[in-house]
């Protein structure tokens, strides 16, 4: 892994978890291989401590870094357009946009080094709360004789509708589609989770309904 870095102007690193990106830019040598002036692109959903340890680290030999979390699925990869939530310093995000722009669309940057971490969790959450409220409401349609596909259909049409229930709709039912999605899921919402017991704080009314959802998958 760390020969990727010799003579490299750009290293993009995406892995699946927080524990393999330090592996991979703490542990491993990839940044002392690294040349001054080259910038590092971290796009794993990790804790935002561990974005900014890298950079901090990369700081020591010139070596710049971004957080670049990713919103998207395979069909976004497809098109070139994932959404990319960019933390890092402005001068070192306007240089590697091109880059990114091979692949990412839009590409936001929304802050300092972490900041991009910090959205990606931020949406999940939301997301994966967005589920939870879904859930109970395809409970409740039972209770009223509706079924869960026609529920979909139509509310893929109301003031509820939006790309959650687009993406459940297109699935079948939310059975089928917190499968399919669910370990990706469950692995962001467990950063977040962390970070914000790690901040003294909670999700709130999004925790709430996060749990609606996990008893989707439970069941």
């Amino acid at each position: 892994m760390a020969e990727v870095g010799v003579d490299a102007d750009l290293v993009i690193v995406c892995v699946f978890t927080d524990e393999q990106v330090r592996a991979v830019c703490l542990d491993g040598e990839l940044l002392a291989r690294m040349p001054a002036g080259s910038t590092l692109v971290v796009h794993t959903t990790a804790s935002p401590a561990t974005a900014e340890a890298v950079a901090t680290r990369a700081a020591v030999r010139g070596i710049g870094v971004l957080d670049a979390a990713i919103s998207g699925g395979p069909h976004d990869i497809a098109a070139g357009q994932l959404t990319l939530y960019v933390g890092g310093d402005k001068d070192t995000f306007d240089r590697t946009r091109p880059a990114l722009a091979a692949y990412g669309d839009p590409i936001l940057h929304v802050g300092a080094i972490g900041a991009g971490l910090r959205t990606k969790l931020v949406n999940n959450a939301l997301f994966a709360a967005q589920l939870g409220l879904l859930a109970d409401a395809v409970a409740l349609a039972a209770h009223l004789g509706i079924t869960e596909h026609a529920l979909l259909e139509a509310l893929s049409h109301g003031s509820s509708g939006g790309r959650v229930i687009d993406r459940v709709a297109a699935r079948g039912s939310l059975t089928e589609f917190t499968t399919a999605v669910g370990g990706f899921l469950d692995k962001d919402v467990a950063v977040v989770e962390r970070t914000a017991a790690e901040l003294g704080g909670d999700l709130g009314a999004l925790g709430t309904a996060i749990r609606a959802r996990r008893g989707v998958e439970h069941a």
